[in-house]
């Protein structure tokens, strides 16, 4: 279990510094030539004076809101390079809305490495229970299942009964999904009768796997891996058997920096994640984020000599995810703005072992929970429970989202 998805894992550092040598000029150069957004940005840069991740600190951070504002046709994130609107072959929302687009290639999102490392090949079948309504989490692992040679089954979200019966039925030996969405099926499972022992690796994602949640799987026969990434830059990070932080994708560069800046912190300190990724269709080049992480010193002991970060924790930000979904304060002030009589709202994040709980506290001058129950679903995208009261009786601390998920 746990084989390399290719020897790019095990380079030397030589090597590595050869490779970057070599590919970053060429990518900064792509980016200056094929996009509209990088033609400007970096329109006083030497691409061949940046061959190292140092030279990098030279140019300027880019966050998806800069991008946005500086779109070129009604396609409002455009960094595609080279690739005419009627070549694309999906296109995915985001809040905002943002609309982003993505490519059918092999593994194009590259999370093969990811399932590759929990030992997923030829011979598994993956139930893939990643949304595919609107973002493009569901078509990541299932081009990932597809590099790797598993079959998939293209489940979604939802309908945890028919999820338990298909993963019985069909003996499913990997799960893919939120980290706490499969315990719900194996619940599911056992309330029904149903053996599912037949599932004994998990690839999650899009939210934390809480140590009790990740030990409760482990008890069951079921090793459990995480992986990170984003819409905007595909993989990034990802854990393998050894369990000692998470290691970054081979096709893309990681810094942490000062939250707000582009200046590199120290290893081992809390900062911004900022990514470039060396795709063709999509290059991006020191893309902000907005996730917090720290380096790690040294190499995993798996063998795989990539840098190492610990995992997400928070939000440089007030954004953060909930059951897999980012809430934002512009969602916040959506509700609000809904409503005459809410003067003030502030969303609280709990996680009762299980799950993510999401509580809307309102400040409003007359009204019940239910008065706004509707709107905020329709608003967030998800259920939670609404509190209202009296005006004046949140905190005045500039928060309108406090997340207090301990994530370990």
């Amino acid at each position: 279990m746990g084989g390399y998805f290719d020897t790019r894992e095990t380079r030397s550092s030589d090597e590595r510094a050869a490779d970057l040598s070599r590919d970053l000029p060429a990518l900064i150069t792509h980016a200056q030539t094929n996009t509209g957004y990088f033609k400007d940005s970096l329109r006083d840069c030497d691409a061949s004076a940046i061959t190292t991740e140092a030279d990098l600190v030279a140019l300027p951070i880019v966050r998806k809101s800069d991008m946005v504002a500086n779109a070129e046709d009604t396609l409002p994130l455009r960094n595609f390079a080279g690739v005419p609107f009627h070549a694309l072959h999906t296109i995915y929302q985001s809040p905002g809305p943002i609309y982003e687009a993505g490519m059918r290639g092999t593994d194009w999102w590259r999370f093969g490495r990811a399932l590759a490392a929990v030992g997923v090949g030829k011979g598994d079948i993956v139930q893939n229970c990643f949304a595919y309504h609107f973002t493009p989490a569901g078509m990541m692992f299932e081009s990932a299942a597809a590099a790797v040679g598993a079959v998939v089954v293209p489940a979604g979200t939802g309908q945890t009964e028919m999820q338990a019966t298909a993963m019985a039925n069909l003996g499913v030996t990997v799960y893919a999904g939120t980290p706490d969405y499969l315990k719900a099926i194996l619940e599911k499972g056992e309330a029904l009768g149903l053996d599912l022992s037949s599932v004994t690796r998990a690839c999650v994602s899009a939210g934390p796997l809480f140590p009790a949640l990740r030990q409760d799987y482990e008890e069951r026969g079921i090793t459990c891996r995480q992986c990170y990434g984003t819409a905007d830059v595909g993989h990034i990070a990802y854990e393998s058997l050894a369990l000692d932080g998470m290691i970054v994708d081979e096709g893309v560069i990681v810094e942490i920096v000062v939250p707000g800046t582009g200046i590199p912190v120290e290893d081992g300190q809390i900062g911004e994640v900022v990514v470039t990724t060396f795709s063709h269709e999509t290059p991006l080049i020191r893309f902000a984020t907005g996730d917090l992480s720290a380096i790690l010193p040294g190499t995993s002991p798996c063998g795989r000599t990539n840098k190492r970060i610990v995992g997400w924790r928070g939000r440089a930000d007030q954004a953060t995810k909930i059951k897999g979904m980012f809430v934002r304060p512009e969602q916040v002030a959506a509700l609000v703005a809904r409503h005459d009589e809410i003067v003030r709202a502030r969303v609280t994040v709990t996680h009762d072992g299980s799950t993510d709980i999401m509580t809307v506290q309102l400040e409003a001058s007359q009204g019940s929970p239910e008065t706004f129950t509707g709107s905020v679903q329709d608003i967030f995208k998800l259920r939670g429970q609404v509190e209202v009261v009296m005006p004046g009786d949140l905190p005045n601390d500039g928060l309108v989202i406090d997340d207090k998920r301990d994530i370990g």
